[in-house]
């Protein structure tokens, strides 16, 4: 079972490397048996090529997001998540669909006293 909140984001979310990032939607994944909390960004700029934001410095702007979005998201909606899962992509794709173009980085973390650990997927 899973349930998908859309976030209509009109406004880019700052991050330390400065690129534009919106919320695309959260999903409530139980799944894989456990709940997972899916925090799914657009982030254009991401990609391997010369110009492009790599993920040596998107995986700083998703630890950031996991800290000041998902921590006070989870507390508000007094959720339990086994892990909280970061996910940029370079344009908008339907959850557990992929698209050979698309650019797309994630990263698990599990939270212990409002702090993301990451968890490595």
């Amino acid at each position: 079972m899973s349930m998908t909140s859309s976030v209509q984001a009109s406004n880019l979310l700052p991050v330390p490397s400065g690129q534009p990032v919106e919320l695309s939607n959260v999903l409530l994944d139980t799944n894989p048996g456990e709940l997972w909390v899916r925090f799914r960004f657009i982030a254009p700029n991401i990609g391997a090529t010369v110009g492009r934001i790599t993920y040596d410095v998107a995986v700083i702007d998703m630890e950031h997001l996991c800290q000041t979005l998902a921590v006070p998201y989870v507390a508000q909606h007094d959720l339990d998540p086994a892990r909280v899962v970061i996910s940029f992509s370079d344009r908008p794709l339907e959850f557990g669909t992929s698209e050979p173009d698309a650019t797309q980085f994630f990263e698990a973390y599990r939270l212990e006293q409002s702090q993301c650990i990451w968890e490595g997927l």
